[in-house]
Order: structure tokens, then sequence, then C-alpha cells
């Protein structure tokens, strides 16, 4: 059996290498379907990754509560991300802070209110800035290190603010403006502490910490009335407690909502970022343009084994003359359709990762390369030869030999 196995892959890189160009365009439509799969899946995964460590150095031991929002269509999904108010049917309120916080086992309590406004000092204006409304907690529970000073504390949050590297840069012309004042909505506030400059601007709260001013909520509320929040965070006392600490804040809210039930509660492997389900929703309809790809890389197996078939058909009666069976030559076009297939398979994969690098050098994508993409896509092209192969290689196979013979080119 091994003989044969070896007299197959033989005579199939014998005919490979007799139609190189023939075969090297053949393998290039299914390369291109495979680089297509390559690029989605190292860049979903280089996303998943960058949430997956951030939410590793936040701590295991973090609920996240969101509003509840309909993701069941493409439509609402869209819309929810592209709407000028990110959350603006979120019914989350300061009282749902309180609740949260009086909750046993709870340590922190972190509310998000995010707004854009206008920042001024004396000489600079930030027309869009990013303010984020929370509490002193959220330092306690969001990985954020501190360039300057300090942050928001009990003693100093109704005229204090912590801005962001950029922000700083933008606004006072310095990385270093701690104990300067700037204007929000009329009010004057102090800087008393700067953010050490974040270099993955993806994360699970959505947030670009660069560019923002962070301020306490309750004085966000009163400057600009009740803001939307879109997210509050909460750190418990170990891992063991979250599943309590959840269903505890859940009947909490169920509770405080009227028994409406207009909220989500996640925490561990369920914590996402907001724009999963966009990025799942591209991710599908990338990789149905990419399996388009294979289906014509695919046929283009089809039709060159076909004519591989019918330039053949004499060797075929001779093979057939001296002893081979039906099966011999099934097997040896579908060994010669596999081959095609596998060696664009492992040209697609070295073309989606130097894409994917390529990629890499202008967005803060890193390519995730794994074991498992490799083997998925190594597998898809096996399938493509076979699926493909087939129909030529009965072809083939059912040819008579007499008529065979009386065949030439």
């Amino acid at each position: 059996m091994s003989t044969l196995i070896r007299t197959h892959i033989r005579l199939a890189r014998a005919s490979i290498h007799a139609n190189r160009t023939r075969s090297f365009l053949t393998c290039l439509g299914i390369a291109i379907g495979i680089a297509s799969i390559i690029l989605i899946l190292s860049l979903t995964g280089s996303i998943s990754r960058l949430i997956s460590d951030e939410l590793s150095s936040a701590g295991a031991d973090l609920i996240v509560v969101r509003p509840s929002i309909s993701k069941d269509t493409v439509t609402s999904v869209v819309e929810e991300l592209t709407s000028s108010n990110l959350y603006q049917k979120s019914n989350l309120a300061i009282s749902d802070v309180d609740r949260i916080a009086q909750i046993p086992q709870v340590t922190a309590v972190a509310p998000i209110a995010l707004s854009v406004n206008t920042i001024t000092d004396e000489d600079n204006t930030v027309a869009s800035a990013t303010v984020l409304g929370t509490t002193p907690d959220f330092i306690d529970i969001e990985p954020l290190a501190l360039r300057y000073g300090t942050f928001l504390s009990d003693n100093n949050k109704s005229n204090s603010v912590v801005v962001g590297h950029m922000l700083s840069l933008l606004l006072f012309n310095t990385s270093n403006p701690v104990g300067r004042t700037l204007t929000f909505h009329g009010q004057r506030f102090i800087v008393v502490g700067v953010l050490e400059e974040i270099t993955d601007t993806i994360n699970f709260n959505n947030i670009d910490y660069n560019n923002t001013l962070v301020m306490d909520l309750g004085v966000l509320s009163e400057l600009l009335g009740a803001p939307q929040i879109q997210q509050i965070n909460v750190r418990v006392t170990s891992t063991s407690a979250l599943s309590e600490v959840a269903s505890g804040i859940t009947d909490s809210l169920h509770q405080n909502h009227a028994g409406d039930t207009n909220f989500a509660v996640a925490y561990g492997n369920d914590l996402t970022h907001p724009a999963s389900n966009l990025l799942n929703i591209i991710s599908g309809m990338l990789a149905i343009v990419a399996g388009i790809s294979l289906v014509v890389g695919g046929i283009g197996i089809m039709n060159i084994m076909l004519v591989s078939v019918a330039e053949r058909t004499h060797e075929i009666g001779i093979r057939k003359a001296v002893g081979a069976s039906s099966r011999n030559i099934l097997m040896q076009f579908m060994f010669e359709s596999v081959i095609l297939s596998l060696l664009g398979g492992v040209l697609g994969i070295i073309l989606g990762y130097l894409f994917a690098f390529l990629v890499s050098v202008i967005t803060p994508f890193t390519p995730y390369i794994s074991w498992e993409i490799i083997a998925i896509t190594l597998l898809t092209s096996l399938v493509v030869g076979i699926v493909f192969g087939t129909y030529p290689a009965l072809k083939a196979a059912s040819k008579d030999p007499i008529e065979s013979l009386k065949h030439y080119r």
C-alpha cells in the first residue's frame, strides 16, 4: 500500500511539474481564499488576545454590568455602534451604583459614563474631548498607571480631574500639567494626575484613555444632568464569590428597575468588548467572501483536472491495459487534485500571514499565529481538493480502456 501511495504521489508531482504555469495559477486560486481566511482569523485572534490580556491584568474577580440591548439582527448591532449616542437607551443610573456597593463581598464599584465635550485652558482648546465620569474606585478596578500625580479621591473629587497622555499634550503642550487648571462646562478644575500612555487601544471598556478626561460622576451629573451610564465595573473579594455576587446584583437591579430585566451582568468568559458583536458579524461576512474565493479556486481545480483527464486519455487506456484498476486511476487523479489544493493552501498561509504582518504595521493588531489556524486552513485545503477533484477522478476511472487507447492528443 505504501508503495502504491508513493507511486501516486510521484505521478502527481510529475504531472504538476510538466504543467508548471497552469498548476501555479490553479494553486493561486486556492491560495487567495486561504490567505483571506488566515487574515481574518489572525486579526480576530489578535483582538481577542488583546481583550483577554487586559481582562487577565484587570483580574478574574471582575463583574461588568451593561445595559441589555437587542442584538438579534445585524441592523440592531450596526445601529448600536454607529449611533451618535452609543447607549442612548441605557437605563443604568447612579442609584444602581449605590445599590451594588451595598452588596456583601463587593470591594469596589466604578461606573462609566462617557460624554464628548469641549475643554479649554488659557491657551488651547480641545473641541471633542472624551469625558469619563466615574468614582475613585475606578483606579482599583481598571489596570491603569499614573505617569504623574494621583488619581481622584474622596477628598479632592469635587474640583479635580485626571487627564490622558495625549490630551495633556494637546491641551497644555506638556506631559506634566499637574497643578494646572482647565475649564469644562464653565467650571474650573485642577489637574491632579496624568495617566501613563496606553499603547493597546483595544480594551473591554471601549475607552481611549490617552485622549480622555476623568472626573467624578457626581460632579459630571451636576454639570450635564443625569448622564448615561454605559457600564458598571464591580470587583469582588474573590473569584469564588463571582456567581453569588452576580446573582445579588441581578436581584438588586431587578428591584431597582421595577421588575424590568433591561441590563446584563457578565463575568469570566462572558466578558467581551462592546463591539465584539459587530466584529463577529464582519468576520462572518469576510469568511463568506473567503469561502466564495475557495469555491472559485475549487472550480479552477476541477477545470484543470478535467483538462488533464482529457489530455491523458491515451495514458489512462495504457495503464488499464497493463492491469491498472479503475480504483488505481481514481486515486491517481485524486492525489493530483489534493496535492494541487494543499500547495495552494501552503501558499495561502504564507500570503495570509504576510498580509497580516503588513496590516500590523498600520494598526495595533499583532498577527495571531497558532497551529490551530494553520491546521484548519490545511484541512480546508484538503477538503477542497477532495470535493472538487472527485468528479474528474471518477470520470477518468470510468473511461473504457479500448476507447481510451484509440485516443491521441
